[in-house]
């Protein structure tokens, strides 16, 4: 691959869409979506890294069999700004007004590492809602989440302490796997690093960061949830090995793990096309038992 394809490949058009409509969530929030396809709902959660235009590139084939949501969190891209950031219970709120307001009565989750927290507790506090979970990359852990809080603060002082660039020099290696980091090289990491400079500014980073160190880490918390969940892992994954994966995986009554091979941290980075079909494969498995 050359070293423009490189760069194409992982640097991703986050324009927003031009007179795009909004949704009252709650008292003074709106919240920015992007809806395409029909059928079941599957709904994408951001993991502060990301903006809602960033998953059309990791949601395109789903879209061809599923109504795809992506929205903005509150204090994040094109949503509403306060004073403030959200509370986990407040970002819940907000997603269930989002899907009032857009008359879906159940989805499935689509989590990627912080905002796999946000799935726990929306399928916690409103299983009525939930059909099911794909968490990729999941901060949860089968004993756990000090680890991927300690490694939140160490991003968190990187911030503080430098820039985005020097932020993102940080994570990269973290996040992404062995495989891509060699076979991109240099073109690939200004690509991804374009896009990501592209989604966030430093206080929404900060913020989110901080949030991400809040909230219940018990993995008790983890056997209440009656959701099927899929956990999808990458085999490079910094934070949770393939034997911690299944071990959490566990921790669901209804919970399954799969491995993606040669996948970081964020195993639809490595593989969008393999992500997606995970994804399919298991909900048309949910759907099957209903």
């Amino acid at each position: 691959m050359s070293a423009d394809e490189a760069h194409n490949e992982y640097y991703h058009d986050l324009s927003y869409r031009e007179n795009a409509p909004r949704v009252r969530t709650r008292e003074g929030v709106e919240l920015y979506y992007e809806s395409t396809g029909e059928g079941l709902a599957v709904t994408t959660l951001n993991n502060f890294f990301f903006s809602a235009p960033f998953w059309r590139d990791y949601t395109d084939q789903l879209a061809e069999h599923y109504r795809v949501v992506s929205y903005d969190l509150c204090n994040h891209g094109h949503s509403t700004r306060l004073e403030e950031e959200p509370t986990w219970e407040e970002h819940t709120a907000d997603l269930i007004g989002l899907l009032d307001g857009l008359g879906i009565d159940s989805t499935y989750l689509i989590a990627s590492s912080a905002s796999t927290q946000l799935a726990r507790d929306v399928a916690l506090a409103h299983p009525d809602r939930v059909r099911g979970l794909v968490l990729a990359g999941p901060v949860l852990g089968p004993k756990g989440m000090r680890r991927h809080r300690q490694l939140q603060r160490a991003w968190l002082r990187t911030l503080n302490d430098h820039d985005i660039p020097t932020l993102f020099s940080h994570m990269y290696p973290e996040f992404v796997s062995t495989e891509m980091n060699e076979d991109y090289g240099s073109a690939g990491y200004l690509g991804l690093r374009e896009s990501f400079l592209a989604m966030s500014t430093p206080e929404e980073l900060n913020n989110g960061l901080t949030l991400a160190q809040k909230g219940d880490s018990s993995p008790e918390l983890l056997t209440r949830i009656q959701a099927p969940t899929l956990i999808a892992l990458g085999d490079d994954d910094i934070l949770l090995s393939p034997t911690a994966g299944h071990e959490l995986a566990a921790l669901f009554p209804k919970g399954r793990c799969v491995i993606m091979p040669k996948a970081g941290h964020v195993p639809f980075l490595d593989d969008p096309k393999g992500f997606q079909e995970l994804v399919r494969k298991f909900i048309d498995e949910v759907e099957a038992d209903v």
